[in-house]
């Protein structure tokens, strides 16, 4: 472009020297008039002064007006091939190709952009894709347990229809064990409402005071007939007057779901404790339990959807591994953070909560 305006300056300049002050130049038209024309000295001179010399400023707009027509085209030229650039990127994009965005180096901000929508693009649908392959296994894998309870179900009562004379001490071993997996079933059909309802559900909100050594304390409580049997025990630690405002319900299954992951991967005969205090302008609350360290690998990974530290799945133990995930959600929705520290001594569970 500059190259350009130059390059009309000159002309413009040289023409208007040429044709005002070159007499080579006018004796050669004046020439060339006469032997095309055939027209005499004069006629000639005068053609060649009244065309000329009369408009050499209609001259000068016609030639800058042709150079300005040059550089519009060139211009334009210009930038339709950054905008063809651009748009390849965007189509790469669209395509979902594999291959970097590469644009001319005066692009270079509009390539760094590109490429850093590009990556998170890939980043979000890899993440998609793992949880829909996970929701799916998980799904494979509830389908394949029910079928055992289901049997053991059916197998227990045909065995007690058939025999109707059993002996009262066999008949309630039946029935227990029948009762038993009938359990386990019903847990594993909520799994399956569970998965269908996390996808689907809008948390709402609906804030009252609560009183959270009440809470807690109803909570640890629920949790008695799956202690005992392991000689775990649940020690809370709040200062009595505790309140904190937030959804009732929907905290209780936060803690809920903290303190049943925490009693799962407890040692036996261990004490989970519980204790919560004010912190600045926050509420901690802080669920502790002993047992195998969590991989520091794992410690972002834990709060996603369909994530279970037990990849074994355990099938006495193991859920859908919505838990957490539901935790992490509750706790955003109400302001908070939740997060978890693990080592060789103990885990540390942690809900930060506005006051």
């Amino acid at each position: 472009m500059f190259l350009i305006i130059s390059a009309t300056a000159v002309t413009v300049y040289f023409l208007r020297f040429f044709i005002r002050r070159n007499f080579s130049v006018g004796d050669s038209i004046v020439q060339f008039l006469m032997n095309m024309f055939h027209m005499s000295d004069r006629e000639a001179l005068m053609i060649y002064q009244y065309i000329f010399l009369n408009n050499i400023d209609v001259i000068t707009f016609f030639v800058i007006l042709i150079f300005l027509i040059i550089l519009l085209r060139f211009s334009i030229s210009w930038f339709t091939k950054y905008f063809d650039e651009v748009i390849a990127g965007v189509d790469k994009l669209a395509e979902e190709s594999e291959d970097e965005i590469i644009l001319s180096p005066e692009l270079d901000f509009m390539e760094i952009k590109l490429n850093h929508i590009k990556n998170n693009l890939e980043k979000r649908k890899k993440a998609a894709l793992d949880a829909e392959q996970r929701k799916n296994d998980l799904v494979v894998y509830l389908a394949h347990d029910i079928k055992t309870p289901l049997t053991s179900v059916i197998g227990y009562l045909s065995l007690l229809d058939e025999a109707p004379d059993m002996p009262p001490e066999q008949k309630a071993k039946y029935v227990g064990i029948t009762l038993e997996k009938a359990y386990r079933l019903e847990q594993l059909i909520n799994e399956f409402f569970e998965i269908t309802r996390f996808n689907l559900q809008t948390i709402v909100l609906n804030k009252e005071k609560i009183n959270l050594l009440f809470m807690l304390q109803q909570i640890a409580d629920e949790f008695y007939p799956m202690l005992t049997p392991q000689g775990k025990k649940v020690s809370v630690h709040v200062p009595e007057g505790l309140t904190l405002w937030g959804d009732a319900d929907k905290l209780a299954r936060v803690f809920n779901n903290i303190l049943k992951n925490a009693i799962v991967y407890s040692f036996d005969n261990s004490i989970i404790d519980i204790s919560a205090g004010q912190q600045d302008k926050n509420m901690v609350i802080t669920f502790t339990n002993q047992g195998n360290p969590i991989p520091q690998h794992r410690l972002e990974t834990i709060f996603e959807k369909f994530y279970r530290l037990d990849t074994a799945r355990s099938t006495n133990t193991g859920g859908a591994g919505l838990g957490l995930a539901i935790a992490k959600e509750i706790v955003t929705a109400h302001g908070g953070t939740i997060s978890v520290e693990s080592n060789q001594e103990n885990t540390v569970f942690k809900v930060l909560l506005p006051l």
